[in-house]
């Protein structure tokens, strides 16, 4: 259910409430594109039923489903739309538009193409833990993940988040694992992470499905380059890819966690899966990253920055920097 995540830390101030969540959402909910509507954002029942409930409660746990949909208009359809209409104007009138009534000829053109171009939807799982006060979106960008947070915000009063921050940057602790090839207790480095440079050509090393306890990536580090992304598993049951800004990428639960899966199909047992081994997952990673720091909510934390916290490789020898 969850493939990427993007973790925040919810304000001690909000006082969580299902039904009131669930009826203010409803008013947010998903209608698809009208006929000259390029976009359309909304919340939909996550289980998929009809008319059922915007959130949905499982063993503590809130699951949401954010639906977007948007029309294709490629800009070479709409470039040659508009070259028929200025080459008419031309030839009927003998002149040329200017660039304000191109401008409006353009949009007259979209409004004209709208309703005849195809649409595509996507959805965003939404994770509210109430209990341990995080809010997981399953989102590869971080624009994304603000759409999701300024519904939520517009929907449920006194509702702040802030970016999971920590108290070593996810950038500086990275290095130091690949380093020494040690990770910290219950993790375990795979085989795949990126390096890139710090200096102005911002040289990157990508491995994939290669050992990195090798003496090329010590190199790599020691010469400046920093890891923006790092293959790790967790506890033999979830395996994952850590980026510079404590985006987790790749989710996928392994074997041991699927043999465990209840008799039971659907919805629940995917969320009481998938909570069970993240809601676990998410603080060990936080303490293997030096414990929570102190952003302030609504505030992005300053990860892989040079002035933020980083952690030194160990055994650094005399008049060598660390990184």
């Amino acid at each position: 259910m969850f493939k990427k995540l993007i973790i925040y830390r919810i304000s001690e101030s909000w006082q969580p409430d299902l039904l009131q969540l669930d009826q203010a959402l409803a008013k947010q909910q998903f209608e698809a594109c009208g006929a000259t509507q390029e976009q359309s954002t909304g919340w939909v029942p996550p289980r998929g039923e009809e008319h059922g409930a915007m959130v949905e409660s499982v063993g503590g746990h809130w699951i949401l489903r954010l639906m977007s949909e948007s029309k294709m208009l490629p800009a070479s359809v709409l470039s040659r739309k508009l070259d028929e209409k200025v080459a008419h104007i031309e030839e009927a009138e003998g002149r040329k538009p200017g660039r304000k009534e191109r401008q409006e000829l353009k949009d007259d053109c979209k409004l004209e193409l709208l309703p005849m171009a195809f649409t595509k939807q996507a959805g965003t799982w939404v994770w509210i833990d109430p209990a341990a006060r995080l809010l997981v979106i399953d989102a590869s960008t971080q624009g994304r993940a603000d759409a999701v947070v300024s519904m939520l915000v517009e929907a449920s009063p006194g509702f702040a988040v802030a970016l999971i921050d920590t108290q070593n940057s996810p950038q500086g602790a990275m290095a130091a694992w690949l380093h020494s090839y040690d990770a910290p207790a219950g993790f375990s480095i795979d085989q795949e992470c990126e390096l890139k440079g710090t200096d102005e050509a911002k040289a990157v090393v990508r491995y994939g499905r290669h050992p990195l306890g090798i003496d090329e990536v010590r190199e790599h580090i020691d010469q400046g380059k920093l890891p923006t992304k790092l293959a790790l598993t967790w506890d033999d049951r979830v395996s994952f890819v850590l980026t510079e800004g404590l985006q987790l990428k790749k989710v996928e639960l392994l074997g041991v966690v699927l043999e465990d899966k209840p008799d039971e199909n659907g919805f629940d047992a995917d969320v009481t899966i998938a909570t069970g081994e993240l809601s676990k997952l998410i603080p060990d990673l936080i303490d293997a990253l030096g414990g929570e720091g102190h952003a302030e909510l609504g505030q992005l934390p300053d990860r892989g920055s040079s002035t933020g916290p980083k952690a030194a490789p160990p055994d650094t020898a005399p008049g060598e920097q660390p990184f």
